[in-house]
């Protein structure tokens, strides 16, 4: 018993850190004194000529720490599994390397570590791979709470119900949730507008939903007709929001007249 627990393999502490949606001074505290402290930062990008976002987004409140390293990782922009299980195997022997050597690392993502994020997999995988890992996660801003706050409105109140969902793989089911939630936010908008203002046109709902795209981050749009935007080559970095408004205030005694409203 003594032997095995004398050769079971020890590693370092891995964190998975949010970085926010664009400005870096919207970076937790936390997130800058890990990012600042750690020996290594894990910093993904699409291929091995592009630059990172989210180290983009995190290098100018970091800023340079002498005897750092940084682990750039590649990780292709498809949803080919043929193409991306190889990327993270590659990537997980990386990083493997740097936890066994017992040295702190920190993986960062956009947005946060747990919604929609990069370093789920490596989150999943993590304990099963390397047993009796300590693991720390640093919330970040997401997505939705910055293209919200940049629009000022309102995501949720009271009994309102909120869904989040990726629009070009629920295009199909939109409608019904449409009718079923008070605030719909519609990532990744970018490849299906003209057929998501089809929708939101028949659902009586083009009013009441506005456009975004990279919120918090430099050239920040927001448009209000969606039908001015519907045949544009949409940033990737963007988002729809549907805000209706019927059961908004109920717990302050709004009535249940038609508050639908277009967004000021």
């Amino acid at each position: 018993m003594l032997k095995n627990q004398d050769t079971k393999k020890s590693y370092g502490k891995l964190y998975g850190v949010g970085v926010g949606t664009g400005a870096s001074d919207l970076l937790t505290l936390r997130a800058v004194n890990i990012l600042r402290s750690v020996d290594t930062i894990a910093i993904p990008r699409s291929s091995l000529y592009a630059s990172s976002v989210a180290w983009r987004i995190a290098s100018p409140a970091v800023g340079k720490v002498e005897g750092q390293e940084h682990l750039y990782l590649e990780f292709p922009m498809t949803r080919d599994s043929s193409l991306v299980r190889p990327a993270w195997e590659k990537a997980l022997g990386k990083i493997e390397k740097v936890l066994l050597q017992k040295k702190s690392l920190a993986f960062i993502t956009e947005g946060d570590p747990l919604f929609f994020s990069t370093y789920i997999y490596l989150h999943q995988e993590a304990k099963k791979r390397w047993p009796g890992i300590h693991i720390e996660i640093v919330p970040g801003v997401s997505s939705f709470t910055a293209v919200a706050s940049v629009a000022s409105l309102p995501i949720a109140d009271g009994q309102e119900k909120v869904a989040v969902i990726p629009a070009r793989y629920g295009l199909d089911d939109l409608p019904e949730i449409l009718r079923s939630f008070d605030t719909i936010l519609l990532m990744k908008v970018s490849s299906v507008m003209p057929e998501l203002v089809q929708i939101l046109e028949k659902e009586g709902l083009l009013d009441c939903s506005v456009y975004v795209s990279r919120a918090t981050m430099p050239y920040q749009k927001i448009e209000y007709n969606l039908k001015n935007i519907q045949n544009d080559s949409c940033d990737y970095f963007s988002m729809v929001v549907v805000r209706k408004t019927e059961r908004s205030g109920v717990l302050m005694g709004a009535t249940s007249q038609d508050k639908t409203a277009k967004p000021n």
